[in-house]
């Protein structure tokens, strides 16, 4: 990546990933949305779109800015998109919550608020998906990774019209009796799109190619990943256009469901292989940290899936699949987003700052930006929470989830410290810190070409 261009905003994304990411845990402390509430009630609705969007999904969206173009070694198509998609994407955000808490009669302004959130938030990942997807048309033949990104997309943009369709059709802007199915029906479909097609499809394509580049290991390819792709797309498609049939036909989604969910079990199942290989065969041997908490996350997301199997045997995945998502959302997609937005956070900066100064004078390590030892502990705590919290929604505590979602909350103040002082340079010795003509970083942009 040497001489690659740098994504501005990248860091103003994860900064506003991890200010919702604090305000969702902060919530779940107080007893806000569930398990309090039912998993229908609106304060949980607000709770979860803050987690899928504001915290999941604009932390894959700085990643892809940053890292499809290196994927594909091919420009980003256009660098100026990203800051307007930020900009609605966080604006749509703060008027689907404000028009979830409309819904719940805490908000008393007479205005169509999930109807803006629809337009606004549908105009932002239009803008990223347009940006990503033109970029990897460019690039065609595309690498394997990048086709797991080109899945994640699609399912992105089901999921979004899903929830433009549920946006208008709550807020009375439609009455369309294809809507109203839509809604009584559909939302299935728009979980598990969001949640496995666009965050865990495109987080497998990402880590393929970042646990080999961090790791110092060859590249993943043959016939195991790309039959990991093909089942990937397979589940994708009997999920939408199967589910979608179905929904309009009236009829009961759970052969669907229960199709999806062998096909995407399958596609799991080659894909831990595919990892385990990448861990065995990486060059560099001692493991740093997100490489540790990555595998972690890989353990978190086969537990969620044999969970779900379990439940779905036994005839309670409705009475558990609050447990499930949460185990999902955090114990996999965020313990994953968490431990490689810490090494992404030491790795660009240290391309900004030491890149146009390499080789004309010593520089630090990227290793030598960071403090493993402490932001380990910080991580650990983070997942023995994520378990006590689950363990304790499997047992209907209430109480000792609100603990374990407080620990969590103290545990994430912990790690975004760990990053801000990384960006700062605060762990490079002061006359190592920026040698020659090096300039210390921006906090929340970053320039864009390091050499």
């Amino acid at each position: 990546m040497i001489g690659a261009a740098l994504s501005r905003w990248t860091m103003a994304y994860f900064a506003a990933a991890l200010l919702s990411l604090l305000a969702a845990e902060i919530m779940m402390t107080v007893g806000f949305g569930f398990p309090a509430e039912s998993v229908s009630a609106p304060d949980t609705l607000v709770l979860v779109h803050l987690v899928t969007i504001g915290w999941l999904s604009l932390v894959m969206c700085g990643a892809l800015f940053q890292f499809v173009p290196v994927l594909t070694a091919t420009p980003l198509h256009s660098d100026r998109l990203q800051l307007p998609a930020l900009a609605l994407l966080v604006a749509g955000l703060t008027a689907l919550v404000l028009g979830f808490l409309r819904l719940d009669g805490r908000a008393r302004f007479e205005f169509p608020f999930l109807s803006v959130a629809a337009a606004l938030l549908g105009a932002g990942f239009a803008l990223v998906i347009w940006n990503i997807a033109l970029t990897l048309r460019d690039a065609r033949p595309l690498a394997l990774p990048a086709g797991f990104i080109g899945i994640g997309l699609a399912a992105a943009g089901a999921a979004a019209a899903l929830g433009i369709i549920f946006a208008l059709t709550l807020d009375g802007t439609t009455s369309s009796a294809a809507f109203v199915n839509i809604l009584g029906r559909a939302l299935p479909l728009h979980i598990v799109a969001g949640l496995g097609g666009w965050l865990t499809v495109t987080a497998m394509g990402v880590t393929y190619r970042l646990l080999a580049m961090f790791m110092l290991a060859p590249d993943v390819d043959g016939a195991s990943p790309r039959a990991t792709l093909w089942l990937a797309a397979l589940a994708l498609t009997l999920l939408v256009t199967g589910g979608m049939a179905t929904v309009l036909a009236q009829r009961s989604l759970a052969p669907v469901l229960v199709s999806t969910l062998l096909v995407a079990i399958a596609a799991l199942a080659l894909y831990g292989r595919d990892v385990l290989r990448l861990y065995r065969s990486r060059k560099r041997r001692p493991l740093e940290l997100n490489g540790v908490t990555a595998g972690v996350a890989l353990v978190n997301l086969m537990l969620a899936a044999i969970l779900c199997v379990v439940l779905t045997l036994v005839g309670r995945f409705s009475d558990y699949i609050g447990a499930l998502v949460f185990l999902f959302g955090f114990g996999w997609l965020s313990g994953l987003m968490l431990s490689q937005m810490y090494k992404i956070v030491a790795f660009l900066t240290w391309l900004e700052v030491y890149g146009p100064v390499l080789g004309k004078t010593p520089t630090p390590r990227v290793q030598d930006l960071v403090a493993e030892r402490p932001a380990a502990r910080w991580f650990l705590l983070f997942f023995f929470g994520v378990w006590i919290a689950t363990v304790a929604l499997l047992a209907d505590a209430g109480q000792i989830f609100r603990i374990a979602a407080l620990a969590m909350t103290a545990v994430t103040c912990g790690i975004v410290v760990q990053m801000v002082k990384t960006r700062r340079l605060a762990n490079v010795p002061e006359p190592r810190r920026l040698p020659g003509n090096a300039v210390p970083p921006r906090l929340l942009f970053s320039s864009t070409k390091p050499t």
